[in-house]
């Protein structure tokens, strides 16, 4: 076998492919909300590469090749492009610290964590600091405020932090959803105002990342599915007590993100194809059913961490299913 054949030489490619794939949602990202996207960016990156280091050092074990693998900047990556922009940085650090030492090493490492990392690492930011997870950007600011924002140094202008879409659809009594399109600044074309944009940046990466093999259609195609059925379903129009439309929920929050870079996870996602079906097709469903009537205003992360401990159900039952096919 060659080097160029070994799994670790595999890993590696891939990770560069899937770093490659998410430019275009991070472009997007900094394109609408600026300084604070590529601080988030490089303070996660930086604390992924200082806490595998020191793990592996406690462990005594070689550095090479986990820290060069990039996982752990995959990780950091993905965790960043769901983080608020300009939130607190030690939000970041905790959020990205946590993630790897309780969704990936606390297990063993790489190859044997049953969750998602940069999702366990959202889900407790979310569920330790809410008020801050909250406080997305409506635009955003020059450099030196950003560093003022993120480093606890600057006071934030008037209006400039917003609910998200998602948050504003959730909490509304009273508005239609065309009323809301029309006078909230959260809301743009055909779901969040610039989020939509992120999430075809991010479709555009995860098609790429299909056309190259990185990972098979089944979760993607599964999640995305059934999110737009569910929500067509529940689709009542713009009344004031709609859910959102199904092209809503397909642009806003976390979608594209968690249909092509997050469920598709190979450690902590299933692995035979109608299993992963069957993974994508829960996350989508969990995803809409947290939207709508849970008390987060995006899903994915929770939904994609149900469907973790759902894993081994889902290969039993597409183990099963195939052993009646066969012949």
């Amino acid at each position: 076998m060659s080097p160029l054949e070994t799994p670790d030489n595999r890993l590696q490619q891939a990770m560069k492919l899937v770093l490659l794939a998410t430019l275009p949602g991070l472009l997007a990202l900094f394109w609408f909300y600026g300084w604070g996207v590529l601080i988030n960016l490089l303070l996660s990156l930086l604390t992924a590469l200082i806490v595998e280091a020191a793990v592996l050092r406690l462990r005594r074990q070689p550095m090479q090749p986990t820290l060069s693998d990039g996982s752990a900047l995959v990780s950091a990556t993905l965790l960043a492009a769901a983080l608020p922009p300009y939130c607190p940085w030690w939000l970041t650090v905790t959020a990205i610290a946590s993630g790897l030492l309780f969704g990936k090493h606390v297990y063993g490492g790489v190859g044997k964590n049953p969750f998602n990392p940069a999702m366990l690492g959202f889900a407790l930011a979310m569920v330790m600091f809410p008020q801050p997870m909250t406080h997305w950007p409506a635009h955003g600011v020059d450099l030196t405020a950003a560093f003022q924002q993120v480093f606890g140094a600057g006071v934030a202008p008037d209006a400039w932090a917003q609910a998200t879409v998602l948050d504003s659809l959730r909490i509304n009594k009273s508005l239609t959803m065309d009323e809301l399109f029309a006078s909230n600044p959260a809301f743009g074309r055909f779901g969040g105002h610039g989020v939509e944009w992120v999430n075809l940046a991010f479709l555009a990466g995860g098609l790429f990342l299909l056309k190259r093999q990185v990972f098979a259609w089944h979760a993607p195609v599964g999640m995305l599915a059934s999110l737009f059925v569910v929500s067509l379903l529940c689709w009542n129009g713009s009344g004031s007590n709609s859910h959102g439309s199904p092209l809503f929920h397909l642009l806003s929050g976390a979608t594209m993100l968690g249909a092509f870079f997050i469920i598709t996870e190979p450690v902590s996602g299933a692995k035979t194809a109608l299993a992963r079906l069957l993974f994508g097709v829960g996350t989508g469903l969990l995803t809409y059913l947290i939207r709508a009537w849970g008390g987060y205003p995006d899903g994915v992360a929770f939904a994609v961490l149900l469907m973790n401990l759902g894993v081994p159900a889902l290969e039993r039952f597409a183990a099963a299913r195939q052993s009646e096919v066969s012949p």
